[in-house]
């Protein structure tokens, strides 16, 4: 689809800039470097687009998911890339998924050969960072333990390494780091969840939907998101098929 066919520029850069929403909370997609430069597939993503239909892009950083959906809900960003899920779905269409990821518990080592399964008891406390992909799934799903919101998903972490919670909830490589900086804690082999992260565009803008849709599918196919994970230090194996 070309970007001059009917209604794409309107719907997905309707200021003349393409506003797009990066979560810095999942940093296997965007990080902050030290000179406060913006990295990662997303941004890499965001930047591409602009650059093939023909405008500016405009980044919007926000620390949580929840946060950058509350800017794309408000009419305050144009896109994002977010977790596709049947509450935000509500809001929001997506393209097909470019990153699956996986949603895991981190637990100290005690606690190391149980599964999700046989975590979800009662006395379970579970840290998850609010309107994150995995807290919105656990919220629906847990039977028995116990879920404590975060304001992100750093915040969960550190309240189980601060003995306030029992397990954090979160992405299993950011979790893998936090478990080799800290002696005593381990993530789980199993998951709980297996995370789609896709483009996302508010709805009822078909045209953008088509185009981003094609977008997104040109980019796995041709290589350019397994490079630009690799490029900023993430596992090309979570590449979407």
């Amino acid at each position: 689809m070309s970007v001059s066919d009917d209604g794409v520029l309107a719907e997905l850069a309707p200021t003349g800039k393409l506003r797009s929403a990066i979560n810095l909370g999942n940093t296997v997609l965007a990080q902050r470097a030290e000179d406060g430069r913006l990295a990662g597939v997303s941004v890499d993503l965001a930047c591409v687009l602009a650059d093939k239909i023909g405008v500016e892009v405009e980044l919007f950083p926000f620390n949580t998911a929840g946060k950058a959906f509350e800017a794309l809900q408000a009419g305050n960003c144009d896109m994002g890339f977010l977790a596709i899920d049947p509450l935000r779905a509500e809001d929001l269409d997506y393209s097909a998924p470019y990153v699956v990821i996986e949603g895991t518990y981190l637990v100290h080592d005690e606690l190391r050969h149980q599964s999700v399964e046989e975590l979800d008891r009662d006395g379970i406390l579970i840290a998850a960072g609010r309107g994150t992909a995995y807290d919105l799934h656990l919220s629906r799903t847990l039977k028995h333990a116990k879920l404590a919101h975060f304001p992100s998903s750093a915040a969960a972490i550190q309240a189980l390494l601060d003995g306030k919670v029992n397990i954090a909830a979160g992405v299993r490589q950011p979790l893998h780091l936090t478990a080799e900086l800290n002696a005593g804690f381990h993530v789980l082999n199993d998951s709980f969840l297996l995370i789609r992260q896709a483009l996302a565009i508010p709805k009822n803008r078909p045209a953008a939907l088509r185009y981003v849709s094609s977008f997104v599918d040109d980019m796995k196919s041709s290589g350019f998101i397994a490079i630009s994970l690799s490029k900023s230090g993430q596992d090309i194996n979570v590449v979407a098929p």
